[in-house]
């Protein structure tokens, strides 16, 4: 599994049921991870006899002839879970953001600013719990829709367009990046992990320092040094909102190198829903960085 990217994959809890070995399973056990004392099992394996003693000819042969149990029967972890689970994730996004383009700006605004700390704080708890828990994961989703509504709304007021080329731009990084990774063409290999692993920590400090000097008020650009700096003509925001986008592409690549891990482990099928919540983590980042893009597109035209 590809580590040093999402904190959510890894983490000790979803890493720990990736790497774990299969354990063996005694007649009727369907827990990963769950074994059964020696005793306990010689009493399973002497009742499976038992009943296989009372059983006909054509019944046994009807037994002998199912399918194994698939990922879903043995419930464990399937791309299917991750796929509905994360649609669910984004159906509250989507909710949120509803509701703060359809109230006054005002409120929009003050639902921006819960959202936003609300997700930060909701995304920390579902990072470092225990067990996955759809409620706050759906809780989450839901703030953070909030926090793009009313960005959304507040940039599309200024930059009228901005807010559907943002969500175009979004599910076609998202498309591109997992139609790579199936063709086997784009891997988190260890030379790109490392270089991940530097540009993410150079683009965080840079984010740091604007940040602080835009509330400190040493620079008076809505976007801070992003805009206030050029770099032959073109605002300094361009390259490193390209950059941004970029590493939160490769975020996407390295979550599912993860989801793909997790499958294959036979991860916990209640893991599926720390997968859908890394996945919606990383598109949420993937459309700030390119609203706000676009956003300084249009401010230098």
């Amino acid at each position: 599994m590809a580590l040093g990217g999402n904190p959510i994959f890894n983490g000790k809890n979803f890493r720990g049921a990736t790497q774990a070995p299969p354990v063996p399973q005694a007649y009727g056990q369907n827990y990963y991870g769950q074994g059964r004392a020696p005793g306990s099992v010689m009493d399973a394996q002497s009742g499976w006899m038992s009943q296989q003693q009372h059983m006909t000819n054509d019944q046994l042969q009807q037994m002998y002839n199912r399918p194994a149990a698939g990922p879903a029967e043995t419930g464990r972890m399937t791309f299917d879970d991750v796929i509905v689970k994360t649609a669910i994730c984004l159906a509250a996004v989507v909710v949120g953001a509803a509701v703060t383009l359809t109230v006054s700006l005002s409120l929009a605004s003050m639902l921006m600013i819960v959202g936003a700390l609300g997700g930060f704080v909701l995304a920390l708890v579902n990072t470092f719990k225990k067990q996955p828990s759809p409620a706050l994961i759906l809780a989450y989703a839901a703030l953070e829709g909030f926090f793009l509504g009313g960005l959304t709304r507040i940039l599309d007021g200024m930059y009228p367009g901005v807010g559907l080329q943002a969500v175009i731009g979004t599910l076609s990084v998202f498309a591109v990046t997992l139609v790579l990774f199936k063709s086997g063409k784009v891997r988190a290999t260890p030379k790109a992990m490392r270089f991940f692993m530097i540009a993410t920590i150079g683009y965080a400090v840079f984010a740091l320092i604007n940040m602080v000097m835009m509330w400190t008020g040493a620079v008076d650009s809505p976007f801070g040094l992003r805009t206030s700096f050029e770099i032959f003509g073109i605002p300094l925001g361009v390259f490193i909102g390209l950059l941004a986008i970029g590493l939160a592409a490769f975020s996407l690549i390295m979550d599912f190198t993860s989801i793909e891990a997790g499958v294959r482990a036979g991860a916990p099928e209640r893991f599926s829903w720390t997968a859908a919540f890394g996945l919606t983590v990383t598109l949420v980042w993937l459309y700030v960085e390119i609203i706000r893009l676009l956003a300084i597109l249009r401010g230098d035209d």
